[in-house]
């Protein structure tokens, strides 16, 4: 199996699978989407609030805003499957303290700790009028995506198989085609007498130039084994950290499988 990266931005990373198996680079998708740990809010007590928004909706909007969650803030919390994960003092203290009239935004948490903090300072939580108070005690706790959404890392983890574009010789150069590509990757080049494939990981595998194709010139299909696999992250983890968790989950519950292997299946 071979593995390259495309590209890696502080959110987001694209790399190439090679030589792999649908059923293992699926497993490393639900990894890295349901066991990946995650600091989130998870109890919220209302002191005070003035506005026009249901308690209920404000507390599920302080949920899911994205808190800082790489690995130095992670260290030392307590995991769900801890036996003090549940008290409420177990956590990281959140306060919320405003009056109206004014936006108030994700950056008017004040959080206990320093490292762990909303990822973005401009997220809104609520509209207060003149006078009107809000206040907020508020306890954030690492969790897995599998129980909530709020704590999975990622917005957008998914693979495609690597496309594979190939022209069919015995038959007219249908230039035509070319023009159909939605996302104009193909490129009609009469004077070499071809069609250029300008980038062909960009295909969506849509067949609309296959289907244009009045003489069957071009076909679109995939290589079964090679993926593209595309992470992205709510900005509380840089995705190579999430790739890497995941990976480390996924090789604990193979050993997991190899030791009940070796005891002969006793356990």
């Amino acid at each position: 199996m071979e593995i390259e990266v495309k590209s890696q931005k502080d959110d987001e990373i694209v790399f190439i699978v090679r030589d792999a198996e649908v059923p293992f680079v699926n497993a490393i998708r639900r990894c890295a989407m349901v066991n990946v740990p995650k600091i989130a809010i998870e109890d919220v007590n209302i002191i005070r609030n003035d506005s026009a928004m249901f308690n209920e909706v404000l507390a599920h909007r302080l949920g899911l805003t994205p808190l800082v969650s790489d690995l130095d803030a992670l260290e030392g919390l307590s995991l769900p499957e801890d036996d003090d994960w549940e008290e409420y003092s177990n956590g990281i203290m959140f306060t919320l303290n405003e009056v109206g009239p004014k936006v108030v935004y994700s950056k008017h948490l004040i959080s206990s700790d320093s490292k762990i903090k909303p990822v973005y300072d401009t997220i809104p939580l609520v509209k207060l009028k003149e006078d009107e108070e809000l206040k907020i005690e508020a306890v954030a706790k690492v969790g897995y995506g599998k129980e909530h959404a709020k704590w999975m890392p990622t917005t957008v983890c998914a693979y495609k198989q690597y496309p594979d574009i190939t022209f069919n010789d015995d038959v007219e150069i249908d230039y035509d085609c070319a023009s159909a590509c939605p996302r104009g990757i193909l490129k009609s080049d009469r004077r070499s007498k071809k069609i250029k494939i300008l980038d062909i990981e960009n295909c969506a595998m849509c067949k609309s130039c296959v289907r244009a194709s009045t003489n069957g010139y071009i076909n679109v299909g995939y290589r079964e084994n090679d993926f593209i696999f595309r992470i992205e992250t709510d900005g509380s983890m840089p995705p190579k950290e999430v790739l890497l968790k995941a990976c480390e989950v996924l090789g604990e519950k193979a050993d997991k499988f190899i030791r009940f292997s070796e005891e002969g299946g006793s356990k």
